[in-house]
């Protein structure tokens, strides 16, 4: 795993989809806004990225926001991620 603790959210995010895509020999780039899924990406794939997202920021994605439209691209990952992060300061 990378050292991405330094790196914004949205390019940590994108790290993490293109580390997912290398491993599955997947050589398509995927845009900020592409459709992960017509990327190549199953959705074991996106239970993989669920968990891999958890592990780069250190949060839990509660169940009601493991859907398929909040992992459907980088952009959506990234909106979640910021909007946990800022509800995890607001409580923490």
């Amino acid at each position: 795993m990378l050292d991405l603790t330094n790196t914004n959210s949205t390019e940590r995010v994108a790290q993490l989809v293109r580390q997912l895509m290398a491993k599955r020999s997947i050589e398509r780039p995927a845009g900020y806004e592409d459709v992960l899924s017509e990327c190549g990406l199953s959705s074991l794939d996106m239970v993989n990225l669920m968990l891999a997202v958890e592990i780069e920021f250190d949060i839990k994605i509660p169940d009601r926001d493991m859907t398929p439209s909040n992992f459907r691209s980088i952009a959506q990952i990234d909106k979640l991620v910021g909007a946990l992060l800022r509800n995890d300061q607001q409580v923490g």
